[in-house]
């Protein structure tokens, strides 16, 4: 059987004679509800239409679920009235309900409906304050009204689907009129076996009431309920008492809205809506004239701002001032998109000249290393006669044998040139072997000659006056001579030397500071036209405060000095003479002639010296090599042992004379760091230990000492050498006693001078007491 389902939406039901209201909402699965029809018990009290108006109300602000689509089913209903033909005061009652809600402007009747079936006897007193205001008509009317609606039913003009019989129908309804809250058991319920067909009114309360006792069952507010509804009955009540709603029953369906005579209005006071009007047309008519004065205030304005303009481009004076700012304004950046476009071009070159000159670097470095290893090798092999075949000649690769006789034919062009010259110096190894084959120098010179092609093309389809560092200066002096306050608050000064960075960079490409015949900077015309420019600043009288006194400064920090960097670090090798006296001149005038620079360039000062150092350090540890063979081995001159061992050994003379030629330019600590603890005393001084005493020893003594800088042994109060010389001048004491038991007594005079020299008076003194060389003594007196 089919079962009622609960209802928790209403815990009571209504005893009100309105059963009818209260039976679409309870109507169960075995009996749906009846369309709503126009009828008698339509004819109900008029609040109940205030109750659903008022009970809407709420139901829209808390959202209630489905309840806002009921409002389909009661317009329906009272359309179906006038087909019914019956029933004389019912409609009127339920317009003058749908008229109230056209008025709140919405139509919600699931609302209606809920409180159509809303209990009468939830509260006396509500009951009877409302019973005061409206006519409630008694249970014989409402059967009456039933009874029509009934007959009105069964006179349609089709034949209805139900096939409910009427008898089973009202005596159903006379039961629920008797009894509101009888229920039929569930043995007395009919269940229908077959669905019944329902109108579009019953599937919308069907679906409406199930929300609804969905929503009902989960918020489990049954009490709150209670409590709203009698205040939304208290709601209706009031605003039913300021309306007279016509409740007498016509056969009319018309819906008829009567004025109620008994509210009273305010009096109408035409003097006061008169004064309100025209206090509101006052404050118009003031907005008005305020906006009218801001208007003109604006026109004026904007007349004023045109004939200023036309004043400044017709007055004589700023005519010309305004023409050159827009002049230089165009100009500079024509020349700054120039520059753009140009610098990917310069870089390229620039990256292609320094590949170039790293490339022959490094094979001058390799072949020189290459060379050392297999001759070393060879003579070590000689020395123990290791791999000797039967007739005593040393068996080498075709490898070394080629090396050998290319490095042997090297000497000998190195020997005939310096004969042709007039320096018959016989030191070999103090020469620099950086000569290139006839192969590789052509290939090189051509490499270089077309990068030099390319580095013309850069600005061959620029004007002059944007590529012209003279003329590019040229314009920011007229600049400084016409508006020198725009110029100096523009910071031209500190502009300029990024605006000819570029351009000073394609000067540099063919400039290698290395070469012994390469041009100065002072000689370049950028340089001059700087100059030339810092120069005119001076005669300024705001040359104090100028900047302009710094930009060749600015230049030579952020172009000239890392160009040197870059040269130290990868090309320079400080075993040639010629690279180090060409890169000491250079740099001589960066770091000494500009020393006023000393705070703008200190960064790039610091930089270039301690690329220096460490370039220099590098080369002692992979370029100097002094073997030590037997001293018979090395006591013939003509031995390729002893040959070897000279050369090399004045190699690195050589180095000690390339370091120390940086003196003034490098710290002293540093260059006594590297020249005489890095070299003298690892390597030289070791190999003279090995040599034979004789005149050659005190010759490289000699020659030791006249690379030592002078600035160091100034001191006259000084009677100990530096600390760093303690070994050499050890060395120097026992050579002169080895000496003076020998032939060679005039060598001891020499030592003696070099003792002198090196301010090591004490050590000289002792052994002229020593050996009773009173002659001697004149000598340390003169220093």
């Amino acid at each position: 059987m089919a079962h009622r389902p609960k209802r928790t939406f209403r815990q009571r039901r209504a005893d009100s004679s309105d059963s009818d209201g209260t039976e679409g909402p309870s109507a169960g699965p075995g009996q749906p509800g009846e369309p709503a029809a126009p009828g008698p018990e339509d004819e109900g009290p008029p609040p109940g239409g205030g109750r659903a108006e008022a009970a809407r109300r709420p139901f829209r602000g808390r959202g209630s679920r489905g309840r806002g689509r009921v409002w389909a089913s009661s317009r329906r209903a009272i359309g179906a009235a006038p087909r019914a033909g019956g029933g004389s005061g019912a409609p009127e009652s339920r317009t003058v309900d749908h008229s109230a809600d056209e008025e709140d402007g919405t139509q919600h009747a699931s609302e209606s409906k809920d409180d159509q079936s809303s209990p009468s006897n939830s509260s006396s007193s509500l009951e009877e304050e409302f019973s005061s205001i409206v006519n409630i008509p008694d249970a014989a009317f409402i059967q009456a009204a039933r009874r029509k609606r009934e007959l009105a039913r069964t006179q349609e003009d089709y034949i209805s689907l139900d096939v409910k019989h009427t008898s089973t129908i009202s005596d159903m309804k006379e039961n629920s009129d008797e009894d509101p809250e009888s229920e039929p058991d569930d043995h007395e319920e009919r269940i229908p076996f077959t669905p019944k067909p329902q109108t579009l009114k019953q599937r919308m309360a069907e679906e409406t009431t199930t929300r609804n006792e969905e929503t009902s069952e989960g918020s489990q507010e049954d009490e709150n309920q209670d409590i709203w509804e009698q205040q939304q009955m208290r709601k209706a009540i009031k605003i039913t008492e300021g309306r007279n709603i016509d409740l007498s029953h016509s056969s009319e369906f018309q819906t008829v809205k009567k004025f109620d005579t008994s509210i009273s209005f305010p009096p109408v006071n035409l003097e006061i809506i008169k004064k309100q009007l025209n206090t509101r047309l006052t404050l118009l008519q003031d907005t008005h004239r305020s906006h009218l004065r801001e208007y003109e205030k604006y026109i004026e304005d904007v007349k004023s701002s045109k004939n200023a303009i036309q004043n400044l481009e017709n007055s004589s004076d700023q005519a010309p001032n305004i023409k050159f700012y827009k002049s230089m304004k165009i100009y500079v950046e024509n020349l700054i998109d120039c520059l753009n476009e140009k610098i990917t071009n310069i870089q390229e070159i620039e990256s292609s000249m320094h590949a170039l000159l790293l490339k022959q670097a490094m094979t001058f470095m390799k072949r020189r290393q290459d060379e050392l290893k297999h001759e070393s090798t060879y003579l070590q092999q000689l020395s123990r006669k290791a791999e000797t075949s039967t007739n005593g000649s040393l068996a080498i690769d075709e490898k070394t044998q080629w090396i050998l006789e290319e490095i042997e034919s090297r000497r000998a062009r190195r020997r005939q040139a310096r004969a042709l010259s007039g320096n018959c110096d016989p030191q070999e190894g103090a020469s620099s072997d950086d000569e290139l084959s006839s192969a590789d120098m052509i290939d090189f010179q051509k490499s270089q000659d077309d990068i030099l092609q390319d580095h013309k093309k850069i600005f061959e389809d620029v004007h002059d006056d944007f590529c012209n560092i003279q003329n590019i200066l040229l314009k920011f002096q007229q600049w400084r001579e016409k508006f020198p306050d725009s110029y100096y608050e523009a910071f031209i000064g500190l502009c300029i030397p990024k605006l000819l960075n570029p351009l000073i960079r394609v000067q540099l490409i063919d400039w290698n500071p290395l070469k012994f015949d390469s041009i100065g900077l002072k000689q370049m015309s950028w340089f001059t036209s700087i100059e030339e420019f810092m120069d005119s600043s001076m005669e300024d009288a705001k040359k104090e405060d100028s900047s302009d006194k710094k930009i060749l400064s600015a230049v030579i920090n952020k172009t000239i000095i890392p160009r040197l960097t870059d040269f130290v670090e990868f090309i320079w090798d400080p075993l040639s003479t010629s690279q180090t006296t060409s890169l000491i001149t250079h740099c001589g005038m960066i770091l000494e002639e500009h020393s006023t620079w000393e705070n703008e360039v200190s960064k790039g000062k610091q930089d270039l010296l301690k690329s220096i150092v460490s370039r220099m350090k590098k080369a002692i540890e992979d370029d100097v090599f002094i073997p030590l063979y037997p001293k018979s081995a090395v006591e013939n001159k003509t031995s390729p042992h002893s040959k070897f061992q000279e050369r090399q050994f004045w190699s690195g003379l050589k180095l000690f004379c390339n370091i120390l030629l940086w003196n003034g330019l490098l710290p002293d600590d540093a260059l006594q760091e590297l020249a005489l603890g890095k070299l003298l005393n690892r390597y030289l001084i070791v190999a003279l230990h090995n040599a034979v005493p004789g005149p050659d020893v005190v010759k490289k003594c000699s020659q030791i000492t006249a690379y030592l800088p002078e600035k160091w042994f100034e001191n006259s109060a000084m009677r100990t050498s530096i600390p760093q010389l303690e070994n050499f001048i050890q060395f120097l004491l026992q050579s002169a006693h080895k000496l003076s038991r020998s032939e060679f007594r005039d060598e001891v005079k020499e030592i003696i001078l070099i003792l002198v020299k090196v301010r090591a008076l004490n050590q000289a003194d002792s052994f002229i007491e020593e050996y009773h060389l009173d002659h001697l003594k004149s000598v340390i007196n003169e220093v």
